[in-house]
């Protein structure tokens, strides 16, 4: 339980330095030069990368009710393959997590099975105010409204019932933005034109900018007036990016938002090639979007990086537009996509680890972990950035078995990731001899 890492160039806080971090249990006990210890097995980087765990504050892991598709176990492999050391799950599974006995359900599943740290948000609906008001904020990451994108008693559009969630929840609320009614329209003009096999590249049409914009500035507007923690997620437009203050510290921040992988890796003309592989909602739009979302990412008017993992299996995705679901699956590649753009010159070593782990820790108040600090859980990741490889069946950890970097040759690779101490992935294999923890937060 003892691990010493050492000649490693570590990504904290603005910095890189070279340095050794000495684990000791749980959490880091020391980090400085030329470190020893009698007791404690050695790791020696060789000049490698090391930075702390990836926190994924937007993940589906479809248990339970939809484990044809994803399990916690086989996701949270999947995630600390690829550097995730902690995820945050959404409510849309099966039945959803409307209350607090079906959330702790679904701690209780994690507890046993998940390899990453976990926290679970609870879902609003039509008629669950009490129910979620119950919600403990220091140990459940927050409350989900899906505003747009889904069904039944999980699409909260209302605005009197959204009225009541906004001026009454104490803690952070996490939107999912698409104006229903806007989507509805666009989707009768294109069937009137296609009928059921609607080319993929009107996906973004369909699920417009309009439609993103109006319902997002729309929850912006309802956290102003009631002075609501608000939290938007996948932003996909470029106008959307303007709604957010950039002038403050993330601290003193009570509306946040997030960019995700898909949107910064893909634009529209990508869909002429991967089809409803890369078919997300909200969709994937225009070049001008996807660089507008990166600018923000930069610039701090977007505040953290995830990925909205979303498995579905293969089959049920080579389906034509309205049967194929939407999402897909990606904690497995998001880190190394990150150090894909470092490469090419987008963004800096400090700015990914920033958006992809400090900010989650802040903006969450996760305790005790997203940085590389003495006293905190060693969730620390070790990278090769001179590690080409390539991304096919044989290595896709999701049980959905497939990905939409299939076939892409990343230049860097995660070798080593740490979960509170415990050497969960080395090299390609898993060590599921210790669970995650479930997260806390100093609220």
């Amino acid at each position: 339980m003892n691990t010493l890492i050492v000649n490693a160039k570590i990504v904290n806080e603005g910095k890189v330095i070279e340095a050794d971090v000495l684990i000791r249990g749980e959490r880091i006990e020391r980090i400085g030069s030329s470190l020893s210890s009698n007791n404690a097995t050695v790791i020696d980087a060789g000049g490698n990368h090391l930075l702390p765990g990836a926190i994924d504050d937007q993940v589906h892991f479809r248990e339970p009710g939809l484990t044809h598709k994803g399990t916690i176990r086989s996701e949270s492999r999947a995630a600390v393959a690829g550097g995730i050391t902690s995820f945050m799950e959404m409510p849309n599974t099966v039945p959803p997590a409307f209350s607090q006995n079906l959330l702790e359900q679904k701690y209780d599943i994690a507890s046993r099975d998940s390899l990453a740290n976990y926290s679970f948000f609870i879902g609003a609906s039509n008629d669950n105010l009490e129910e979620v008001l119950k919600t403990n904020l220091k140990n459940v990451c927050g409350l989900k409204i899906f505003m747009g994108s889904s069904t039944g008693n999980l699409l909260v559009d209302n605005p009197l019932v959204l009225e009541g969630f906004f001026s009454k929840f104490p803690g952070l609320i996490a939107t999912h933005c698409e104006d229903e009614p806007t989507i509805r329209q666009n989707t009768e003009v294109f069937k009137n034109k296609y009928g059921e096999n609607i080319p993929m590249e009107y996906h973004p049409l369909i699920r417009s900018a309009e439609g993103c914009y109006k319902s997002s500035s729309f929850a912006v507007g309802l956290a102003k007036k009631h002075g609501t923690r608000l939290h938007i997620l996948h932003i996909s437009t470029a106008r959307e990016t303007q709604l957010f203050d950039n002038s403050i510290p993330l601290e003193k921040k009570k509306i946040t938002a997030e960019a995700c992988i898909h949107h910064l890796w893909f634009n529209d003309g990508d869909y002429a090639r991967l089809g409803t592989k890369i078919k997300w909602n909200p969709a994937i739009k225009t070049k001008y979007d996807q660089q507008a979302i990166l600018q923000a990412v930069l610039d701090n008017h977007i505040d953290v990086i995830a990925t909205d993992h979303a498995p579905h299996t293969l089959e049920e995705k080579q389906n034509a537009y309205f049967k194929a679901p939407s999402g897909g699956p990606l904690v497995q590649h998001s880190l190394v996509a990150m150090l894909e753009f470092f490469h090419q010159g987008k963004i800096t070593l400090e700015k990914v680890v920033e958006k992809m782990c400090h900010n989650p820790a802040i903006l969450f108040k996760i305790e005790d972990r997203g940085f590389i600090r003495e006293g905190y859980f060693a969730d620390v990741v070790l990278t090769d950035l001179k590690s080409p490889w390539k991304v096919e069946k044989q290595n896709i950890l999701a049980k959905c078995g497939w990905s939409p970097f299939e076939g892409h040759t990343f230049q860097s690779a995660v070798t080593h990731t740490f979960v509170s101490g415990h050497l969960a992935y080395e090299r390609g294999e898993i060590n599921e001899g210790q669970t995650g923890k479930r997260l806390s937060f100093k609220r």
